[in-house]
């Protein structure tokens, strides 16, 4: 359904069906533009006053089924407060989306460790849905301005959990045990903060890790989102949060 921002978020529940529309709404940007899937593998929402396009299941395209499953496996990790890090790769990595996700305890305060947020102040509404309609039009900017994926090129998907909460042997549906080895660029890669969306319940940052090659030809200034907006930031790997 579309993604609708409730007046206020109160409880997690809340919190937690925006935080998985956006994350849906993410994944289906990302490979609708770098043209994974065919156009019927995907429906027209609307979040906000933004036109998105939405993965869903093609009985013709049995990748974008694929991938529908291993979010609703994401979905079961998210739910359980298990989930940590989430990777979409396309390999031998030339890009990765790096999504991360933090949650807390105590209720609608948090530290976002923005420079001009104070640590107790509370997340609005308003907040989050400027953060979220931002992040998405940062996608498409973005994603329309790289160049071209090789014809050949393979997409899976990674998660990583909070240790200290999650059962050894768990595992979401579609998923299974693997092996930390990192990520294996041919080229020299870029890293992107790409942005970060707030609730009083949770908090959801995406970075993109790129050749850098595939930039050269982005002008910087068309990832700014008018003045008042931050334009994407690039970073060396795990810079800006020593806890990853």
């Amino acid at each position: 359904s579309a993604v609708v921002f409730p007046k206020q978020i109160a409880t997690e529940q809340q919190s937690l069906m925006l935080v998985k529309r956006l994350l849906a709404v993410a994944v289906s940007c990302i490979t609708y533009l770098r043209g994974i899937f065919p156009e019927s593998a995907y429906g027209t929402r609307y979040m906000d006053d933004v036109c998105v396009k939405i993965l869903r299941e093609d009985k013709n395209c049995p990748g974008s089924t694929q991938l529908v499953k291993w979010m609703l496996g994401c979905y079961d990790a998210l739910q359980k407060k298990y989930f940590n890090n989430y990777w979409l790769c396309l390999q031998t990595v030339t890009e990765c989306y790096h999504f991360k996700f933090k949650y807390t305890h105590n209720g609608p305060l948090l530290d976002f460790g923005s420079k001009d947020r104070k640590s107790d102040s509370t997340i609005s509404c308003a907040d989050t849905k400027k953060a979220s309609i931002l992040l998405i039009r940062k996608i498409y900017i973005l994603m329309q301005n790289l160049s071209p994926l090789p014809s050949d090129v393979c997409l899976t998907m990674k998660l990583l959990y909070y240790d200290e909460v999650t059962p050894p042997d768990y595992q979401p549906p579609g998923f299974k045990e693997a092996k930390d080895e990192g990520l294996m660029f041919k080229e020299e890669p870029m890293y992107l903060n790409v942005g970060e969306v707030p609730t009083p319940f949770h908090m959801l940052k995406l970075k993109i890790t790129t050749e850098k090659q595939r930039m050269e030809n982005v002008d910087k200034d068309i990832l700014k989102q008018g003045e008042t907006a931050e334009p994407l930031q690039v970073c060396g790997v795990s810079r800006d949060d020593p806890e990853e």
